[in-house]
């Protein structure tokens, strides 16, 4: 059995239900919008994506620095 150590990154949006009731076409649109950079900056740090489910995420890191590093550009995202 291999075994190896991870980082573990869980994600979702604030208020995406009330969102999608209010406005589901510019909420389905936005979201994909950041889904492009959230991706890429999950890759960038060096993550996975292993899980994804409507508007969460969940990626492996190998490294705690990378996905602190990951979160902190993410949040400068707006």
């Amino acid at each position: 059995m291999e075994r190896k150590l991870s980082t573990i990154f869980a994600s979702d949006v604030v208020a995406f239900s009330k969102m999608m009731e209010e406005n589901e076409e510019k909420t389905l649109e936005t979201l994909g919008e950041r889904r492009q950079v959230i991706d890429l900056v999950i890759a960038d740090h060096h993550g996975k994506i292993f899980g994804e489910a409507g508007d969460s995420i969940i990626a492996e890191f190998g490294s705690p620095i990378k996905v602190t590093e990951c979160a902190v550009q993410m949040a400068g995202h707006e």
